[in-house]
């Protein structure tokens, strides 16, 4: 007997969605996979504070990184509030400076329930996107993208689900629900 199909996600025991903090990604995560446990990827989060060293500092490669290994542990150890309230408190001459410090304590406090590191961890769950972007690039990069190669929409879609079931050990799990259809 057939197994029947079943919606995109919803028999995942658990669903996680690694974004780089842009709204719009929320957004979509929130309307394809309701519930979903985001995450911002901490590499992202990181730089955010490192291009802010680099405004605070420049040219001081010394200063910035004294000023990230000061600060930077507060993101990792996902205390995001202590982050912000630091950012806060910073003073500066510079109208712009000041503008992007607000933006970067504001695109953390928007983020903070999205970037609890430790309590990720806890649960073995990835925090940073590599891996998730290594996998696209050996399971569809490798076979869509090879030299002189133009897919339609709907046969991308096809070879990736063919793709996805085979190395995932499910391979005639497509195929029998492609005989149930």
């Amino acid at each position: 007997m057939p197994k029947p199909a079943v919606a995109a996600g919803a028999a995942a025991r658990k669903k996680v969605i690694l974004g780089d903090g842009a709204e719009w990604i929320w957004n979509l995560a929130d309307l394809h996979f309701p519930g979903a446990l985001q995450i911002v990827d901490l590499f992202h989060a990181r730089q955010h504070l490192w291009d802010l060293a680099r405004l605070l500092y420049p040219g001081e490669d010394a200063r910035q990184r004294q000023w990230i290994l000061r600060h930077q542990p507060k993101l990792d150890d996902g205390k995001i509030e202590k982050l912000v309230s630091y950012l806060c408190s910073l003073e500066t001459s510079s109208p712009e400076l000041t503008e992007t410090i607000r933006k970067t304590a504001a695109y953390f406090q928007r983020n903070a329930e999205r970037m609890r590191y430790p309590e990720f961890r806890r649960q073995h769950l990835f925090v940073g996107s590599g891996v998730i972007e290594a996998g696209c690039k050996t399971v569809i990069g490798s076979r869509l993208k090879q030299s002189g190669m133009f897919w339609t929409v709907r046969g991308a879609n096809a070879i990736i689900a063919l793709r996805c079931c085979r190395l995932s050990g499910r391979f005639e799990d497509y195929w029998e629900a492609r005989r149930a259809a």
